[in-house]
C-alpha cells in the first residue's frame, strides 16, 4: 500500500506531542503513565483514518484508546479526524487518545502482556491469497500475541467485510479455544444502531450493500466468567438446576 501524502508530514506528526506517539517502544509497559491514568486501555491495529477511533475516544472518555497504524500519512489524516471530533465540546486535544506509528509486526515490542483490555480489529486487509494468509490479522500467530497482551477483562472486536476472512478467522479463533460471541453475518441487517460507531469503510460498503461481519472474542478470565454469568441469566439456565448443580428434570 502506497499513500500519497501532504508534504512535511513528519515535521507535522512531530508538532503533535499532545496526541501523536512516534516512538511508541519507548512506552512500553508506561502507557498509564501517559495518559495520567489508570483506566481500561483500548486499542485499534489498523486505524485507517481514524474515524472510528476518533469517535470512541469521544464517546466514551471514561476509557483510554490508542489507534495504531504504519502509515505516517493515515496517522497524520487520523489526528485530524481526533481533534475535529472533540472540537464539538470545545477540546483541542482528545485527553484519551494516543495516535501511535508501529508496525503490528512488532507489536509485543509496543505493550506489555496484560496492558491492553480490548483489541479492536476493524477491516483489516484480508490478504485472499492463500500463500498470504500469514499476513492476516486473526492468524493464530497474532492472534498468540494478542492474547498475551490482554488483561483478565480482555476481549477482541472484530468485523469486516470479507466472507473468506470472516471464516478464517471464526476458525482461527475456535482453534484457540476461545469463547465468541454476538457473532453477526450481516451487522446492519435491522438498521444502523445509533449506539454503533463505524469506520469510514463500514460506510462505505453499507452504502454499496455490503454486509459487514463482526464477532466479540472473550480472551481475558474474569471477562470469560462475567460472559458465563450473563449467558446463565440470559438463556436462564439456573432455572433448569437445583442446588446439587443436576437436572431437574433427572432428579
Amino acid at each position: 500500500m502506497r499513500l500519497r501524502g501532504r508534504k512535511g508530514i513528519r515535521e507535522n506528526l512531530e508538532q503533535q506531542e499532545d496526541l501523536v506517539v512516534l516512538e511508541p517502544k519507548q512506552h512500553k509497559g508506561k502507557w498509564a503513565e501517559l495518559f495520567g491514568n489508570d483506566h481500561p486501555i483500548f486499542v485499534e491495529f489498523g486505524m485507517g483514518k481514524g474515524q472510528f477511533i476518533s469517535q470512541m475516544s469521544y464517546k466514551y472518555p471514561q476509557y483510554n484508546f490508542i489507534g495504531i497504524d504504519m502509515y505516517d500519512e493515515l496517522v497524520r489524516r487520523a489526528s485530524e479526524k481526533a481533534r475535529n471530533a472533540w472540537s464539538q465540546a470545545e477540546v483541542e486535544t482528545p485527553p484519551n487518545l494516543k495516535l501511535a506509528l508501529a508496525n503490528i509486526e512488532q507489536i509485543e515490542e509496543v505493550f506489555e502482556p496484560k496492558e491492553l483490555e480490548r483489541i479492536y480489529l476493524n477491516f483489516s486487509d484480508p490478504w485472499p491469497k492463500a500463500k498470504h494468509a500469514r499476513r492476516r490479522l486473526t492468524h493464530p500467530r497474532f492472534l498468540k500475541k494478542y492474547i498475551e497482551l490482554l488483561n483478565p477483562k480482555g476481549q477482541i472486536h472484530f468485523k469486516t467485510d470479507s466472507e473468506t476472512l470472516f471464516e478464517f478467522s471464526l476458525n482461527s479463533i475456535a482453534d484457540f479455544g476461545l469463547q465468541m460471541t454476538n457473532l453477526s453475518l450481516n451487522l446492519h441487517r435491522d438498521g444502523l444502531n445509533e449506539e454503533h460507531v463505524m469506520t469510514e469503510y463500514e460506510q462505505k460498503f453499507m452504502g454499496k450493500g455490503m454486509n459487514i461481519h463482526r464477532v466479540e472474542v472473550i480472551v481475558g478470565e474474569e471477562a470469560l466468567r462475567e460472559y458465563n454469568e450473563m449467558r446463565l441469566d440470559k438463556y436462564k439456565v439456573r432455572e433448569a438446576t437445583d442446588e446439587s448443580g443436576e437436572d431437574q428434570d433427572e432428579a
